[in-house]
């Protein structure tokens, strides 16, 4: 059974912290499920961390589907969260409620995620009220990074932090069941998490979101350098690098595969099988 909104909502009233984490493929979706993170996001973060693009905005719908039905095979319990890639909710609540659709239809998500919040509201209304949930972000919208001229802490002036608090507001009305908080200062973090009734969920914004989200990336050290609000746990680029080389040096020096690697079978089978050195190819004159 997965983990569900009301659970959520459940959780923020009783003060337990939300732990989620975006998750890209089979395998890590399977460890982390295991471990019991119960939100596991399909991030459009996959366009840089996993396709190699320079930003979010590149990432398509069927990139996204793809990776998302990874994640849903290798996950029993955890919340699937579908990340709306670029251009598929901004140009109507229809094109944004056909593309929900898909993400729940084909992908298999149990959720979707996606940037704005006044100017998305209606949006949110309307793929909610055919039974899709939607979890809201604003804040740092990285879709919408050129417009912020980089990846900039917002809501700094008490013009920007009244429009992120109305943003917050106007995704809970809208019936979002959760909001996601990107670079946003702790205070203005705080205030927002204790005026909504609904799960905040934090990425540069504090202590004081109801959870947390961070790209799994960073968390286990798999890219060169993290943002700020990122924590390493692990640093496993170290740990790979040493088993491939250990592995080539194996290859290289006879060591690998061994006995236990391999199979066997009764040689006298192979009786009937010509011995010796194959000669060069025909036509062929070999080595000059």
């Amino acid at each position: 059974m997965r983990v569900t909104i009301n659970e959520l909502r459940e959780m923020k009233q009783r003060g337990e912290k939300i732990a989620m984490l975006t998750a890209y493929d089979y395998p890590t979706a399977k460890l982390l499920d295991g471990a019991g993170i119960p939100i596991l996001l399909v991030g459009d973060s996959l366009g840089q961390v996993v396709l190699g693009y320079e930003s979010t905005v590149r990432v398509t719908m069927e990139e996204m589907l793809h990776h998302t039905k990874a994640v849903v095979r290798g996950s029993e319990r955890a919340l699937i969260v579908f990340d709306m890639p670029f251009m598929t909710f901004q140009t109507s609540p229809e094109d944004a409620l056909r593309n929900a659709g898909r993400a729940l239809q084909e992908g298999g998500a149990q959720s979707v995620k996606l940037e704005g919040g006044v100017v998305m509201a209606e949006t949110v209304q309307r793929i909610v009220s055919v039974g899709i949930p939607v979890m809201g972000h604003i804040g740092l919208t990285p879709q919408s990074v050129y417009q912020l001229s980089g990846y900039r802490v917002q809501g700094r002036t008490p013009e920007a932090a009244a429009a992120l608090y109305q943003d917050a507001i106007a995704l809970e009305e809208a019936g979002a069941y959760a909001v996601v908080l990107e670079s946003v200062p702790t205070p203005l973090a705080k205030r927002i998490s204790e005026r909504l009734s609904i799960p905040t969920i934090g990425i540069g914004a504090g202590s004081h979101c109801d959870g947390q989200v961070q790209v799994v990336s960073d968390l286990l050290g798999l890219l060169p350098t993290s943002p700020k609000h990122a924590k390493r746990y692990a640093q496993l680029t170290d740990v790979i690098s040493e088993a491939v080389m250990r592995y080539q040096l194996e290859v290289r020096e006879g060591g690998f595969p061994g006995r236990e690697h391999s199979f066997t079978m009764d040689e006298r089978l192979l009786a009937g099988l010509p011995t010796g050195q194959a000669g060069p190819p025909a036509g062929g004159t070999g080595p000059s």
